[in-house]
């Protein structure tokens, strides 16, 4: 790989640099602008997650104050809702499928660092690893989402739970670490 931008794009480990830093800028420079409209200037946060997000889907919502890294490895779908204070750690792709709901307070956090390694630890190694959301999938307030992490459709994550692994379809899972405690019935079953 030739810069870090490009490892980082690749899933490899990498180290922070000025590129990094310029595109984090751009992206806080549109943060500003979004989280700063005005309670009546909805075209001006639709025009700045347009222009910040990777993808922002029809009738998809998001309440400020919102908070990410790049914002262009972030995808919306149809109709997805983000509430209040979430943060959106977007170093990798973070992608959330239509009608997906995220609490207030909601972290989805792409970036790792060595763990056994603690030279490279030290000197600020990071990785980065997809995070995807099923269709109609809710996650309750103050939900943490791990990188690396697939979360299934129709699923719910119950509020405060630490999402390390991944979790399937047509379930709700709680705690830290998550741990699905139910199944819920597949799309056009009976409650």
């Amino acid at each position: 790989m030739d810069t870090h931008s490009e490892r980082l794009a690749c899933g490899e480990w990498y180290l922070d640099g000025p590129e990094l830093q310029a595109r984090r800028r751009d992206c806080w420079r549109l943060l500003d602008t979004f989280n700063g409209a005005r309670a009546d200037e909805d075209e001006v946060r639709r025009d700045a997650l347009i222009a910040m997000l990777g993808a922002v889907g029809e009738g998809a919502t998001v309440v400020p104050r919102f908070q990410c890294t790049y914002g262009t490895n972030i995808r919306l779908g149809e109709r997805a809702f983000v509430n209040a204070n979430a943060f959106l750690m977007d170093d990798a792709a973070i992608t959330l499928g239509p009608d997906v709901r995220l609490g207030p307070g909601a972290q989805l956090m792409t970036a790792l660092h060595p763990v056994e390694d603690h030279a490279r630890r030290r000197d600020g190694w990071e990785q980065a690893l997809p995070i995807s959301i099923g269709e109609n999938t809710w996650l309750g307030a103050s939900v943490t989402v791990g990188a690396g992490v697939t979360i299934g459709r129709n699923t719910v994550i119950g509020a405060g739970s630490v999402v390390l692994r991944d979790i399937p379809d047509h379930v709700v899972a709680v705690g830290s670490p998550a741990t699905v405690i139910r199944q819920l019935p597949a799309e056009g079953g009976a409650a």
